[in-house]
C-alpha cells in the first residue's frame, strides 16, 4: 500500500541528492501521534530532497510496509515509536530510535543526527550510544535535541529503556491475569459447594473444576510472560526463551527450597537479567561459521542455563531465608497488640501478591485457622484491598490510566470480591515505586482495623466472597475493614500518580514519555459567559453572518452558488456541519458547540449523550493535538451513522495541548459503535496526516466563507 509518506524523489530542493532514508512511526494507541509524525517527516524530508518512506504501525494495520529493497538500499532508519518495533529487519544499517513526539517536533533534527546514528547489530535495542552524552536508541531512547513535549533529555531518556521493556511485559501478562483470575472466580461462584465452615470446594471431575484448572493455568503463565516479554523487549527473540523459563523458575519456590516463588518481583528481576544477558552474549566475537546458529543454539541454551543457575543458586536462597525467618518473626508476635499484628500481615500480604513476602502472611493466618481465627481474620481483611484499591483507583481518575488498565481495573474488582490479590499485579507492575506503597497502606489498615475489632475468618481464604459464604465472625467490621482499606488504596494510588505526573499511557494525544502528563496542563481558561449555537444565530469576527437558513435546513452538500460542493471525508463533512467561527470560550462549551453543529445533519439522536460522551473520551486524555489543532471524538449510539465537523475559534481555546498552543481548528468526529473501528480510525489519520501541512491549516483559518472552507477541506484525500 503506498501512502502520503511514500518518498517523493527529488521533492524539495536538491540539498542532500542522493540520502534514502526509512522512518518507522507509532505511537501507543497507533492513531494521531503515529500519523502525525509520518508527515512531519516526510515533509522535513521532501524539503531537503531527501527520499524518506515512512512505515506507520497504526491501530488499522501497518501500512506503506517497507520491502527487502527498501531496506536494502536505506543509508539510515528512524524509528519515533512510543511502543515496541521489530528492528531485527534493520541490521547493519544506522538506526536512532526516539518517541513519536520527537518525529513531531523535530524532524529535521532526526535527518540529521540519523547519519551519525550506530549502525544496529541486531536485537531489540540499539547501540547505547551515538556519540559523546547522546542517548542513542533503544526502547524509546533519544538523543540530543528535544526530548519529548517538554523537551526531556537525558536522564529521562535512559529511563524509558528500561520503562518500555517493562510495560511491553505488562502488556502481555495483563490478559493471563484477567483471563485466569476470572476463571477462577467464576467457578468457584458457579461450581463450589458451600462448607459447614463456610468455605468453598470444587468437587473434582466437575466441569467446573476443569475450569478451575483452566484458570490456575493462566496464573501459573502469567509470571513467566512478564519475565519472558521484558527481556524481549531488551534482547530480542534470543531473549524469550531465557526470559520465560527464568520467570517459571522465579515463580516456582520449590527450586531452591522455598515454600513460596519469588512472584512478579522475581519475574521483574529475571527478565531484566535475560535480556541484559543476551545483549551482551551478542557483543561477543564468534567466528563466522558460528554465526548462523547463535541467535537460535548457542544464546538461548548458555543464557537460559546461566540465568536458570543463578537464580536457583545466588537469588533463590535468600529468597528461602526471607521465608522462614518471616515465619518465625510473625511466631514471636502471636501474643502482641491485635492492631499491631493487623499492620504487619496488611502490610505483607499487599507487597508481593503472591511472592514469599504474601504467602508467609497467607500461610501463617492459614496454619493458625483452628487455633486462633482472629490472626486469619486479619489476612482475609487485607487480600481484597489491593485488586479492589487499584480497580477503585481506575474508576476515580480514569485519565491517569490506559484504556487496557481501565478495562483491567473492572476485572480487578470481581478478582478482588473473590480474593484473588493478584488482580492488582499488573498495576503493581507497571508502576511499582507508586502502586505497591499504596496497596501496602490500605492492606495495613484493613488489617488494623480486623485486628482491634476481633474478626475471625475460619477458613484459609479472603474477600468479601468468604462473608458472604458466612465463614467470618463479625461479618460488619469485616466489610468495614475492606471499604476503609479499599478507600485508602485507591485514594493514596490517584494522589502517588498525580505528583508523580503518572501520565496516561494510551492516549493519542500524550504518548508515555518522562514528559508531563496531560492532568499536568493548563487548566482550561473559563470565560463568564458560554455561548451556545442556536437558530439564527451569527458568526461574528469573520465578515460573514450566519443565515436562518444554515441553523434550520436539513440540506447537507447545497452550496450558496449552485456550485458542486467537494466530497470531504466520504461524505461525513458537509457544508452544514462546518461553521466559520466558534463563539464558546472554552473546551466543554465548544464541545457542546461542536456537538450541537452536528445534530443539524439528523444523524444526531441524543445531543445530551453525545457531549457526554465526548467530555468522558476527554477525561481520559485531551484531544488537542497542538500545532492549534484539537479533535474531539466519540463513538456512541447516540448518533446513527459516521458524521464529523468542522470550525474555527480564530482567538483560540484552551485544550491541553502538550505544545500550548490553543485550538483554533477544532474538528469532531462521531461514529457509532458498530462503526468504531477502522473507519473512527481511518478518519483520525486522514485528518491527523493532513493537519501538519501549515499551508492547509493556514489556508483553513483564511477561507472568507463556508464555500471556501469546503474547497479547502476538499484537499483531504
Amino acid at each position: 500500500m503506498t501512502s502520503s509518506a511514500e518518498p517523493r524523489d527529488g521533492a524539495g530542493g536538491a540539498a542532500e541528492p542522493g540520502l534514502r532514508l526509512l522512518a518507522v512511526t507509532a505511537c501507543p494507541t497507533g492513531i494521531a501521534h503515529t500519523y502525525m509524525a509520518a508527515e512531519k517527516l516526510t515533509q522535513a524530508a521532501e524539503a531537503r530532497g531527501i527520499a524518506m518512506k515512512v512505515e506507520t504501525q497504526g491501530s488499522i494495520g501497518a501500512e506503506n510496509v517497507f520491502s527487502d529493497n527498501d531496506v536494502e538500499a536505506a543509508d539510515g532508519v528512524i524509528i519515533a515509536a512510543d511502543k515496541d518495533v521489530d528492528r531485527s529487519r534493520f541490521e547493519g544499517k544506522r538506526l536512532l530510535a526516539v518517541g513519536v513526539s520527537e518525529g513531531i517536533s523535530d524532524p529535521d533534527g532526526l535527518i540529521d543526527r540519523v547519519r551519525e546514528a550506530p549502525v544496529h547489530q541486531g536485537g531489540a535495542a540499539a547501540p547505547a550510544r551515538a556519540g559523546a552524552g547522546r542517548p542513542g536508541g533503544g526502547g524509546g531512547g533519544g538523543g540530543e535535541g528535544p526530548g519529548g513535549p517538554a523537551g526531556a533529555k537525558g536522564k529521562g531518556k535512559e529511563r524509558s529503556i528500561g520503562y518500555k521493556a517493562l510495560m511491553n511485559g505488562v502488556s502481555y501478562m495483563i490478559p493471563f491475569v484477567v483471563v485466569g483470575g476470572l476463571l477462577i472466580a467464576v467457578s468457584l461462584a458457579l461450581g463450589g459447594d458451600p462448607q459447614a465452615d463456610g468455605g468453598l470446594v470444587i468437587p473434582d471431575g466437575s466441569f467446573w473444576k476443569h475450569v478451575n484448572d483452566i484458570g490456575t493455568i493462566g496464573f501459573t503463565l502469567m509470571v513467566p510472560i512478564l519475565s519472558g516479554y521484558i527481556a524481549y523487549a531488551i534482547g530480542d527473540r534470543p531473549a524469550l526463551v531465557p526470559g520465560m523459563i527464568g520467570g517459571w523458575i522465579a515463580n516456582t519456590g520449590e527450586l531452591y527450597d522455598s515454600k513460596s516463588g519469588a512472584g512478579f518481583i522475581g519475574a521483574i528481576v529475571t527478565g531484566f537479567l535475560a535480556g541484559y544477558l543476551v545483549q551482551w552474549i551478542k557483543k561477543v566475537k564468534v567466528p563466522t561459521f558460528v554465526r548462523p546458529i547463535m541467535p537460535i543454539i548457542v544464546i538461548p541454551i548458555v543464557s537460559t542455563s546461566a540465568l536458570g543457575l543463578f537464580f536457583i543458586y545466588v537469588i533463590g536462597r535468600p529468597i528461602s531465608w526471607v521465608f522462614e525467618n518471616l515465619t518465625d518473626f510473625l511466631g514471636g508476635m502471636t501474643g502482641a497488640s491485635a492492631a499491631l499484628l493487623g499492620i504487619v500481615l496488611g502490610l505483607m500480604v499487599a507487597f508481593d501478591m503472591g511472592g514469599p513476602v504474601n504467602k508467609t502472611a497467607f500461610l501463617f493466618g492459614a496454619g493458625l485457622v483452628s487455633k486462633n481465627p482472629e490472626v486469619m481474620g486479619m489476612v482475609a481483611a487485607a487480600i481484597p484491598v489491593p485488586p479492589l484499591g487499584q480497580g477503585l483507583a481506575t474508576l476515580l481518575r480514569r485519565r491517569l490510566f490506559d484504556a487496557q488498565e481501565r478495562e483491567t481495573g473492572y476485572a480487578a474488582l470481581f478478582m478482588g470480591f473473590f480474593g484473588i490479590t493478584e488482580g492488582a499485579i499488573p498495576f503493581a507492575a507497571a508502576r511499582p515505586a507508586r502502586v505497591i506503597p499504596a496497596n501496602m497502606l490500605g492492606g495495613a489498615v484493613a488489617g488494623a482495623v480486623a485486628g482491634i475489632a476481633s474478626v475471625g475468618d475460619n477458613v484459609p481464604h479472603g474477600g468479601p466472597i468468604v462473608a458472604v459464604l458466612g465463614a467470618v465472625d463479625g461479618v460488619a467490621m469485616f466489610f468495614v475493614a475492606i471499604v476503609i482499606g479499599t478507600a485508602v488504596t485507591g485514594l493514596a494510588t490517584v494522589a502517588l500518580m498525580s505528583l508523580g505526573k503518572g501520565a496516561p499511557k494510551d492516549a493519542e494525544t500524550a504518548p508515555p514519555s518522562p514528559s508531563p502528563a496531560p492532568d499536568a496542563a493548563p487548566a482550561p481558561v473559563r470565560e463568564p459567559v458560554l455561548a451556545t449555537a442556536g437558530g439564527g444565530s451569527a458568526d461574528a469576527g469573520t465578515g460573514a453572518s450566519l443565515s436562518k437558513a444554515e441553523d434550520t435546513s436539513p440540506a447537507e452538500d447545497a452550496s450558496p452558488t449552485g456550485t458542486a460542493v467537494p466530497e470531504v471525508l466520504s461524505g461525513y463533512l458537509t457544508e452544514n456541519t462546518v461553521k466559520e467561527r466558534l463563539s464558546a470560550g472554552d473546551k466543554d462549551a465548544a464541545v457542546r458547540e461542536m456537538a450541537e453543529l452536528l445534530a443539524r445533519t439528523g444523524k444526531v439522536t441524543d445531543t445530551e449523550a453525545l457531549v457526554r460522551a465526548a467530555l468522558a473520551r476527554e477525561e481520559q486524555g485531551t484531544t488537542g493535538l497542538g500545532e492549534e489543532i484539537a479533535i474531539p471524538h466519540a463513538k456512541t449510539d447516540a448518533v446513527s451513522a459516521p458524521v464529523v465537523g468542522f470550525a474555527r475559534a480564530p482567538e483560540g481555546i484552551e485544550w491541553g495541548a502538550l505544545d500550548g498552543t490553543k485550538a483554533r481548528l477544532v474538528f469532531m468526529i462521531s461514529v457509532p459503535e458498530a462503526a468504531a473501528g477502522d473507519e473512527h480510525l481511518r478518519i483520525l489519520a486522514l485528518l491527523s496526516r493532513k493537519l501538519m501541512d501549515a499551508g492547509f491549516r493556514q489556508r483553513l483559518l483564511d477561507a472568507p466563507d463556508r464555500s471556501a472552507v469546503m474547497e479547502v477541506l476538499g484537499e483531504i484525500q
